[in-house]
């Protein structure tokens, strides 16, 4: 019998085959995004309760739906907007859009299981970005310039903190635009630690490797400052599709063309008024300004607490003593504008990372290894960086050894990487207690371990430290792991799982399986 093609997002299972095409949402913007998550229940909630950025607004929503890394007791819920935010009396916050796979799959229009398989597609069918005239630029219905007397930056905006040890206020969903300060069709877009250090100064931290931090490289070894927007409050296909990283998407590719790509239309762009750069029309909020070069600051150069934020691995990361600056030149808003934020170890950065993660993995293993991979869970537990879980189905004996190839493909195609557990197609791999099942029966640690030692993989992950081990000479190197929990293929008669009979369960339970 045929099986039933999914039509809604909600309607995958594991087993279901893959959809041939995706319904595009009605969503351009943040505020179109928040319209179609208020027609679905429990996505979205509002509070008129006044809150505090500083640490109590990030404190208010561990309880109600961070997730992720967050230290217990924390869950995956609904998003939600802060009306009436402590000192500004004009601002909304808004934490938790993509705070679940459920949201980002309404969102986008992919089933919650396939998620990271549409955003392969939208990686090999890109759509550039276009500029449109500033009279149809939301973003700068309102203006306010660094040389307006009164000018300040932390007057204007609501930067929260997560934690009262935090460095200073930063913006955490930052999507900074930056181009090659010799070719400006040469652009860049990256989410980047921001943290507010005057009333026209930010500090940014650039983790290795990044391309905006090569083109600020290069502009400061000419003596010249780098022109960047950074723009908050977007259509989610933007600030997801920006998260892809080499050599998924190589040094010169402008990941605007993967939101492109995800819509079926360019991402709308703008000339910024003070600076040579381009900002996203469509924003709640851009700021402009320039990455000056040869200046450096210590991110907790106000508080001296010694730390920055808390990171997605689940830790307060140690604050940087030296970072570049950026000079606000001005803000532009749209009219009531909404502020975009995350906490920092939740479960949004798990979508945000892992999500293209999974793109990046199931691309390359298709490429390499056509119909192996069926699919790639980047799991909150490696904070959609660290854990991957691939789901494979092996043709034949070769496939035992190619399955272990896949792991090494993704490790290489994902520098930072940490673990790969491999299961069989018969286990749900976004299932985690499925999965720890598939390792305590198709898994013998002696036999179906691989460890690759001394290989680059992420700064903040505090057991790549050499205060933790002492073999390696520098942060951001570790060993990583190959944990091999497939059945080896002749053997694969004796691991049958108990069939049990296929019914509808709507017929005995309706409240829980609507039809």
């Amino acid at each position: 019998m045929p099986q039933k093609r999914p039509t809604s997002y909600l309607e995958v299972k594991p087993g279901d085959p893959h959809p041939q095409g995706w319904q595009v949402p009605p969503v351009n913007d943040l505020r179109s995004a928040i319209a179609l998550l208020q027609t679905l229940p429990g996505q979205y909630i509002e509070t008129d309760r006044e809150v505090d950025p500083i640490a109590e607004l990030a404190g208010v929503y561990r309880y109600i739906g961070a997730g992720g890394t967050v230290m217990r007791p924390t869950r995956i819920g609904p998003a939600m907007t802060f009306n009436t935010i402590k000192g500004f009396p004009d601002a909304r916050v808004l934490v938790g859009l993509m705070a679940s796979r459920e949201r980002v799959s309404a969102l986008l229009g992919a089933p919650v299981r396939e998620l990271g398989i549409q955003m392969a597609q939208a990686r090999r069918n890109v759509t550039p970005p276009v500029t449109v005239e500033q009279q149809d630029a939301p973003c700068q219905q309102v203006v306010y310039r660094a040389d307006d007397p009164g000018f300040d930056l932390r007057k204007i905006l609501p930067a929260p903190t997560n934690t009262t040890e935090d460095a200073g206020p930063f913006f955490c969903l930052g999507l900074v635009l930056g181009s090659d300060p010799d070719d400006r069709t040469n652009t860049d877009v990256t989410i980047h630690r921001l943290c507010v250090q005057g009333k026209d100064e930010m500090s940014i931290f650039f983790a290795p490797g990044r391309h905006i931090d090569a083109f600020r490289r290069k502009a400061e070894a000419a003596g010249k400052p780098l022109p960047v927007s950074i723009n908050m409050g977007l259509d989610p296909a933007i600030t997801i599709g920006a998260e892809f990283e080499a050599p998924t998407t190589p040094f010169g590719f402008n990941e605007l063309c993967v939101a492109g790509g995800l819509r079926g239309q360019p991402v709308e762009l703008v000339e910024c008024l003070t600076i040579d750069q381009r900002a996203i029309a469509r924003a709640e909020i851009v700021i402009e300004g320039e990455i000056l070069p040869d200046v450096r600051v210590a991110e907790d150069q106000h508080t001296h607490t010694g730390k920055a934020m808390p990171e997605f691995p689940g830790y307060n990361g140690d604050a940087n003593p030296s970072l570049p600056v950026i000079k606000v030149k001005a803000i532009t808003t749209r009219h009531q504008p909404i502020l975009q934020t995350l906490v920092g170890p939740g479960e949004e950065h798990v979508s945000l990372a892992g999500i293209p993660t999974e793109a990046s993995i199931y691309l390359q293993c298709e490429d390499a290894l056509p119909g192996l991979v069926k699919n790639v869970y980047a799991h909150s537990a490696g904070g959609g960086k660290f854990l991957a879980v691939l789901q494979v189905a092996k043709r034949n004996a070769g496939d035992d050894g190619m399955t272990r190839q896949a792991a090494l493909i993704a490790l290489a195609v994902y520098r930072e990487l940490k673990n790969v557990i491999l299961v069989d197609e018969d286990v749900d791999l976004f299932d985690t207690d499925d999965v720890m099942w598939a390792m305590q029966t198709r898994f013998v640690g002696d036999l179906d371990t691989i460890f690759v030692p001394g290989v680059a993989g992420h700064v903040l992950d505090p057991s790549q430290q050499p205060f933790y081990d002492p073999r390696i000479s520098d942060k951001g190197t570790t060993t990583k792991t190959i944990f091999d929990c497939t059945v080896p293929f002749k053997l694969k008669p004796h691991f049958v799982r108990a069939q049990f009979a296929e019914v509808d369960p709507s017929l005995w339970a309706p409240s829980l399986f609507p039809r």
